[in-house]
């Protein structure tokens, strides 16, 4: 099987990166947690008025590239993805309000120490609580570290069998009391963090963000990403690793990444036109990237169609259907939820046109999908004919090309 572009990345990284890449974070977060260090983040606006009630240190201390913050919403549950000194998390319990809930996760003692010294302070300000924050890696999301360390407390490894003994308590940790639930997050953020993830996690990472989000959910990443390939110099310095430099993705597998494990309606936000950095003639700026989960599922005839309005003469979606500009375009009732969906990002382009005859769910049969098949009109308008007019041998759609 030929080896796909997007892991032959990844292990290019991996095999050229000559050092511990997660001990170089580690240990020049834990000083730029002490001291404030200018040079890790890009330059920043943040919607609103929400820095206000910040303390300095906070401010001064939490680094970033982008501002994921200003996609979410009242009544939201949000996971920050390396969350830091917590200046996106307090952000954000402002903007969900009380009825929402904020968890950032980190794997730095001193950012999480720095976070938390706060947070009965900021609580009063805004009037509630909704905060918390956890030690964890991105990538594993189920596993509790503070947890683990306490084991280790009373279990301190000197064997293999004792390592036998540790691997089994984390797989038991990650399947009875998991740090992050399946299924449990509307909102995924991140700011300028996924970067800074070994290569050979990325492609986990990408899928624990993907498992923790509830159907409808979505991502909204802020992170650098490259116009070409690292060069193997930059790769091998660890102050690049570090700097968010080393382990930026190349812009267009980002968006693949997003693909791969499945998510939709992956669009692109933000893209700073500057570079942020230039080195070895690479470009390397800020993206902010939004990507939707919920397109699981059987695909199911309720009659329905799609009308798009353009301006492209025809547009493809992220499961191959081909959707032509005016017509009336047959899909399943998983393809019109997510198409015509108010909170979708396709539904300012999109007409939807409901069946005639509404089709319960129990009595829907399963739908053929096309890349190409339009809807009979006499589907869809309120004439008094019978169905069984239409061809069936096309399915309840005309096989010709539509564009």
């Amino acid at each position: 099987m030929t080896e796909t572009p997007i892991s032959q990345q990844l292990s290019h990284s991996s095999t050229l990166a000559g050092y511990d890449i997660e001990k170089a974070v580690l240990e020049r977060y834990r000083a730029s947690a002490k001291q404030q260090e200018p040079s890790l983040c890009c330059p920043t606006e943040y919607e609103g008025n929400y820095l206000d009630i910040l303390p300095q240190e906070i401010i001064e201390k939490d680094y970033g590239c982008g501002d994921p913050t200003r996609y979410v919403s009242v009544g939201e549950t949000v996971l920050d993805l390396g969350s830091g000194a917590g200046k996106n998390c307090y952000i954000l319990a402002q903007k969900v309000g009380a009825t929402g809930k904020v968890i950032g996760i980190d794997f730095n003692d001193e950012m999480l120490a720095l976070a938390r010294k706060y947070q009965s302070e900021i609580a009063r300000k805004v009037g509630y609580c909704n905060t918390q924050f956890f030690k964890g890696k991105i990538q594993d999301l189920k596993l509790d570290l503070e947890k683990v360390e306490a084991w280790l407390q009373d279990n301190p490894i000197a064997s293999i069998e004792q390592f036998s003994q540790f691997d089994a308590q984390c797989d038991c940790l990650r399947d009875r009391s998991p740090l992050i639930h399946d299924s449990s997050i509307d909102v995924v953020i991140s700011n300028c963090v996924l970067n800074l993830v070994c290569p050979k996690d990325k492609q986990q990472l990408f899928q624990e963000i993907y498992r923790v989000l509830k159907r409808g959910g979505r991502a909204v990443i802020s992170d650098i990403v490259c116009d070409e390939d690292p060069t193997p110099e930059i790769l091998n310095n660890p102050e690049l690793w570090s700097g968010c430099i080393s382990g930026a993705f190349r812009e267009d597998l980002f968006l693949k990444m997003f693909e791969e494990v499945g998510f939709y309606g992956i669009e692109i936000l933000k893209r700073d036109e500057k570079p942020w950095q230039v080195i070895d003639g690479i470009e390397f700026r800020s993206v902010t990237v939004r990507a939707f989960k919920g397109k699981e599922g059987s695909c199911l005839e309720r009659k329905q169609a799609i009308i798009y309005k353009g301006p492209w003469k025809q547009v493809q979606d992220d499961d191959g259907h081909t959707f032509c500009r005016g017509e009336r375009m047959a899909v399943c009732d998983k393809t019109y939820q997510i198409l015509t969906n108010p909170n979708s990002p396709y539904a300012k382009d999109i007409i939807p046109v409901p069946p005639y005859q509404e089709i319960s769910l129990e009595a829907a049969t399963n739908f053929s999908c096309k890349n190409k098949a339009i809807r009979h009109p006499k589907e869809t308008k309120g004439y008094n004919y019978h169905l069984t007019e239409i061809n069936n041998d096309a399915g309840c759609c005309s096989p010709g090309e539509c564009c």
